[in-house]
Parts: structure tokens; sequence; C-alpha cells
């Protein structure tokens, strides 16, 4: 890895940090779209680490906790806080929010709240890449909670079965909800169970960003040439589950060590070492990324809400007839 790739990984972790902050902050005011919303701080470098080392065309899909991975693949700070803001010139036109976002120009097929829902549709796209004999990967990023999943394991099947160019990835911050992993899996070695449908696998250091490139990329490369593979990638969630959750099932003791696995502040400390930043540019590069991520808000903030008849739009056939709003069916 080059320097330059180095601080990319860094530049592209502390964007996705700054983001959520602002993220928490809209929800705080009372203008994001929605009653619920789940960030993703501490998970930057699996978001990150993976996404640098996808190609153009790749595909993927989301959990509800997947604002940092759309970022790592290129997303729009601006559009994306307008979606969730609910904002006409977000990337689903504010129908999407927080946990619906998708865009099939950077190859998002969808982030979806239903645990495991979006795993399954990995399977397709990888299938097509295949039948028209095209060279990209489809990926499915989902929490430790869908391990427990049955979509999973049907979708394993098909992918190691029909020597797909599909990769699963785990990212593992220990808890579904409020339930600790530990409680909720007699085995904890998520590997081996993909390994047992016969893919590719692999654990990863959700701190140290570049296991995690080191392993994406082999996994990746495997997975591009028909051999599917699973990637879990432990690290530890912050913050409680949604931005209401105060985490009240965890003491904070444990909170605390557990923030003390910070992929950002791990990897700061390895590039100052290495001396291929400096603590002053690292503070000008902060506050560079600060201000991207507050002009984000600002334009999610006064960006323009979606007309109230715009709400039938991209759910009916184009030239189906709308149908009749409540009001306009009383007018009758």
């Amino acid at each position: 890895m080059t320097n330059k790739q180095r601080l990319y990984l860094l530049e592209q972790m502390l964007r996705i940090r700054s983001f959520e902050e602002r993220v928490g902050e809209l929800f705080l005011k009372g203008e994001s779209a929605g009653t619920m919303l789940h960030l993703s701080i501490g998970e930057e470098a699996a978001a990150v680490g993976v996404g640098a080392m996808m190609q153009d065309g790749d595909s993927f899909t989301t959990h509800h906790r997947g604002h940092g991975v759309f970022l790592a693949r290129g997303a729009d700070p601006k559009r994306m806080m307008a979606e969730i803001a609910g904002k006409e010139i977000g990337y689903c036109r504010g129908k999407g929010g927080s946990m619906h976002i998708a865009d099939m120009s950077l190859g998002h097929l969808g982030a979806n709240a239903i645990v495991g829902g979006g795993i399954s549709h990995i399977v397709g796209a990888a299938l097509s890449y295949k039948t028209l004999k095209k060279d990209n990967v489809s990926v499915a990023f989902f929490g430790d909670g869908a391990m427990q999943q049955g979509i999973l394991y049907e979708s394993f099947n098909l992918a190691a079965l029909w020597n797909l160019p599909a990769m699963f990835v785990c990212i593992n911050n220990q808890y579904g909800m409020g339930t600790r992993v530990d409680q909720s899996s007699s085995t904890l070695d998520f590997a081996a169970r993909a390994k047992s449908f016969g893919l590719q696998a692999d654990t990863a250091d959700g701190q140290d960003i570049e296991d995690v490139v080191n392993k994406a990329k082999k996994l990746l490369k495997q997975a591009r040439a028909g051999r599917a593979s699973f990637l879990t990638i432990n690290c530890y969630r912050f913050y409680g589950h949604a931005r209401k959750d105060k985490s009240p099932y965890r003491s904070e003791q444990e909170e605390t060590a557990g923030r003390q696995q910070d992929p950002i502040s791990f990897w700061e400390e390895n590039l100052v070492k290495a001396k291929i930043i400096s603590n002053k540019k690292l503070e000008t590069l902060k506050k560079e990324i600060d201000l991207e991520m507050d002009a984000a808000l600002s334009f999610a903030e006064n960006a323009k809400k979606p007309e109230l008849a715009t709400m039938f739009e991209d759910v009916y056939s184009p030239k189906q007839a709308k149908p009749l709003s409540n009001k306009a069916r009383l007018d009758l």
C-alpha cells in the first residue's frame, strides 16, 4: 500500500465519521425523515476497507446502518443528507430516508431495514454478471444479527453452488439491537459457517483498516473469479442501536473499552508515527472535512421538501392513472 492510499483510507473514514455526527445532529433537530436512524460510528474501517477494494461497476446492498458504506462507494454527502432529511433532491427524492437509500448509477441496489432483507439481491446481481460475462462482483453488507437469518444461508448455498461472483460481508459490531452476539449465537466463528457452504472465508480486525483491506482484496479477487466469498469484520458499535437508544444493556465500562477500538484513532496514530502525516496536517484535514459535512447538513436543511402530489410518483407504472388522494375523494 502506498502512502497516498493510506491517506485516502484515513480521509474516507474521517468523512464517514463527520457525516454520521451530523446525521445525529439532524435527528436531534427533528429534521430527519421518519422516527429512527442508525449510525455506523466505530465501523468506518469495514465500510472503507471493503469499499476501496471494489471496482467500478460492482454492486452492493446495505442494511439499516449503511450510510458509511454508501459514502465509501462514492455517494455525494449533500444528496445523501438530503435523502435522510426527506428532501426532493435526495437520492430517492426523500422517499427512502435513512434506511432505504439506493442509487443504481453507483451500484447501490438498496439499503434494507429488514435484518438480512437485502442479502439475496446480490445473488441475482451476481448471476447476471456471470451470465453476461461481466467482470463485476456484487457485495452484501449486513450486521451480525443477519447471521441468524435463513435467507443468508440460502444465499450462501446458491452463490457457492452456481460459482457466482458474490461476496458477503458481515460487519459484526457485537450487538443485534440490545442483544449481545454471544447471547444469540452458539458459535462466533462465522467464517467457519461460510466455509461449510463452500465459500472462501476469512475474519478481519475492524480496528485495523489495513487488515480489512488485505483480506477484502483477496476475497474480492476470488469472488471475481467465481468463487463466492465471505468476510467477517469484528468491530464495536459506539452508540445504541438507534439514535434514541441509550444502550442501558451495556455497562459504562464496556462502552469505554469498546470505544478504545476506534479504527480512526488507530490509523491516525499509525500514520503520524510513520511520518506519513503530521499532527498539524491531520488537524487541517479534519477541519476541511468538517466544513464539507457542515455544508452537507446546511444543504439538506435548506433543500426543498417534495410536493405532496409526488407521493404517488415512482410507486405506480408511469402509464397507470394516479390514484385519488383522500382529499380529492372527499371533495367528490
